[in-house]
């Protein structure tokens, strides 16, 4: 009975001894380091930019195709991408498409374009937005969990959990802490996603502030595109010089072997398209046994 008791007690102790002591760990990181946002250094902060800057300008966004060849070469495209997803399928290989880019760079047109080809019972798009209250009291990562596909599917994400090292970051919606650490727990997430099998494929679809202007006025002007321009694409233009940084920062460091950025640029949207279509079958051939694309 005494053991019985003692037993009891040293697990409430040790319980107690390590909230306490994980509750003083996080006390001192928020006196330590700025609590939100962007480097607080002015010399810091201009450097990251101009690196940005520098690393973006390497994408010729003057690159497209003529209508007639993208008219050609797409249904051309759309028939082998139909065969890998075919193919996919019976290999059992699960395939995630990850779509990043600025607004109005044309991530719904490209996705369109890859999709509609495949067979819809075998890919799942998954439109992401803000966190809700439930998904906010888990780890940032968890609800995207869930929609993983399972073997031979594939799922493609409109927005992902890199969301946490852009929007979260410029808007200062997590910690410095918070967003730095990031970076590596992408990079494992993704990396125990490749080691089950799983093809990664990641796009951040590029254009200049001029071309993006153009589009959002645009879109103003066209009842049938209206709903897709809001106050917050405004917002976040003016945020541009902030998320500059934070785009070239996450391409650098979780672009991996197992899980590459492909920077799509999407000045033209022809030739994006086109682009992810092609990066689709270049990725996911090598996965797969038996697939021959010349009988497409």
């Amino acid at each position: 009975m005494e053991c019985r008791h003692y037993g009891r007690l040293k697990v409430y102790e040790t319980l107690a001894e390590a909230m306490t002591a994980a509750l003083d760990r996080r006390e001192r990181t928020k006196m330590a380091k700025p609590a939100y946002g962007l480097p607080v250094d002015p010399t810091e902060y201009k450097a990251v930019v101009r690196e940005s800057e520098s690393f973006l300008k390497r994408y010729d966004l003057t690159k497209t195709v003529t209508p007639e060849k993208y008219k050609t070469k797409l249904g051309k495209l759309q028939k082998q991408a139909r065969r890998v997803h075919h193919q996919m399928y019976l290999d059992r290989v699960p395939v995630v498409v990850v779509f990043e880019g600025w607004d109005a760079a044309g991530k719904g047109g490209a996705i369109k374009r890859l999709v509609s080809a495949l067979d819809t019972r075998r890919f799942e798009v998954v439109c992401i937005h803000a966190p809700d209250g439930v998904e906010k009291t888990h780890h940032y990562l968890w609800r995207f969990w869930k929609e993983l596909p399972r073997a031979g599917l594939l799922t493609i994400f409109d927005r992902s959990w890199y969301g946490r090292v852009l929007a979260e970051r410029v808007e200062s919606l997590c910690t410095t802490d918070e967003w730095q650490r990031a970076y590596r727990e992408i990079n494992e997430f993704e990396k125990m996603l490749a080691n089950s099998g799983a093809v990664i494929i990641k796009f951040w679809l590029h254009l200049d502030r001029k071309e993006q202007l153009k589009r959002f006025k645009g879109r103003e002007r066209a009842a049938h595109k209206r709903w897709k321009i809001t106050d917050e694409d405004w917002r976040n233009r003016e945020k541009w010089q902030n998320y500059e940084p934070a785009v070239a920062e996450m391409i650098q460091k979780t672009s991996t072997t197992y899980a590459p950025w492909t920077v799509v640029e999407s000045n033209s949207k022809y030739y994006s398209r086109l682009k992810v279509i092609e990066t689709f079958i270049d990725t996911v051939s090598p996965a797969l046994e038996g697939l021959d694309l010349k009988k497409s």
